[in-house]
């Protein structure tokens, strides 16, 4: 009984997902007409709920694999129900938040609520590269302590970060932080920073852009750091410690607006250290 308990994780996960999802399809875009007779779009606040079961698949998933080497319960059955949850809460669940963060962009052009619906489908390239990541991990048989091509989870909890960035970063706060304890030119450009990304992420091209970028970066073989200590030491594990030590800071700082950069400080360390990932 002891050795299904990762399996039980692992179905854990594909819930959260499918919560995520069924969060996701309840959140449709709020069309109002303002005083002026223009059209005000936006997203409800409610899809950070995505957000949230996107988060809760993240932490069973770190979990189940956690418990499957602690009690040497590692199967093939495992590995395969591993990555079909994975292709649900990682994949399907965050191409939803792409697909209305798509719907939002182009709903704000001038005849943005008659464009064809074609626009928003690149959202879905997300699942089919990540359905694409993994299979090939579940067939390769070499053991190897690095990720070949970009995790599907780190795919998704990148995704996962707009809305809460979108709805949550407290600018006030932030810039008042960076003028207590830094100066006010790190100040302004915090706030530069958070209004660039707020704009951005109702830019459709910038969208496009995350959907090349985090499908080609799953499908590839670029050597990726894994967080799989052998030991302890700093000479073998220098990016893994570089990361924890500026994602900590960063987060206190940046908040959401940090899940994104953590993740792409992720590759340029792994791309850094290449030579150190076998």
């Amino acid at each position: 009984m002891t050795k299904q308990l990762p399996n039980f994780f692992t179905l854990l996960n594909l819930f959260f997902g499918c919560m995520a999802i069924v969060s996701g399809l309840q959140s449709d875009l709020i069309v109002m007409t303002r005083p002026d007779g223009q059209l005000y779009v936006d997203i409800p606040e409610k899809i950070w709920m995505v957000s949230l079961f996107i988060g809760l698949s993240a932490l069973v998933d770190f979990l189940d694999g956690f418990l499957a080497r602690a009690l040497q319960a590692d199967s093939a059955m495992g590995k395969q129900l591993d990555s079909l949850a994975d292709l649900v809460s990682f994949g399907v669940a965050p191409a939803l938040l792409l697909f209305h963060f798509l719907r939002l962009a182009w709903a704000q052009q001038p005849d943005g609520m008659e464009l064809s619906s074609i626009l928003l489908w690149p959202a879905f390239f997300i699942p089919l590269a990540a359905a694409w990541r993994l299979a090939r991990f579940n067939i390769e048989k070499s053991v190897s302590s690095s990720f070949s091509g970009l995790p599907v989870p780190a795919a998704g909890i990148f995704i996962a970060s707009l809305p809460l960035i979108y709805w949550n970063v407290q600018i006030d706060f932030i810039s008042s932080l960076s003028l207590i304890y830094w100066n006010e030119q790190i100040g302004k450009f915090i706030l530069i920073l958070q209004n660039a990304y707020l704009l951005i992420l109702q830019n459709a091209y910038f969208l496009y852009a995350i959907i090349v970028m985090l499908s080609l970066l799953m499908v590839s073989r670029i050597p990726l750091l894994s967080f799989k200590f052998s030991s302890f030491s700093w000479g073998e594990n220098q990016p893994r410690y570089l990361l924890i030590i500026v994602s900590v800071p960063m987060f206190l700082v940046l908040q959401w607006l940090a899940l994104p950069l953590i993740i792409v400080l992720y590759v340029l360390l792994s791309l850094l250290f290449k030579n150190k990932l076998a």
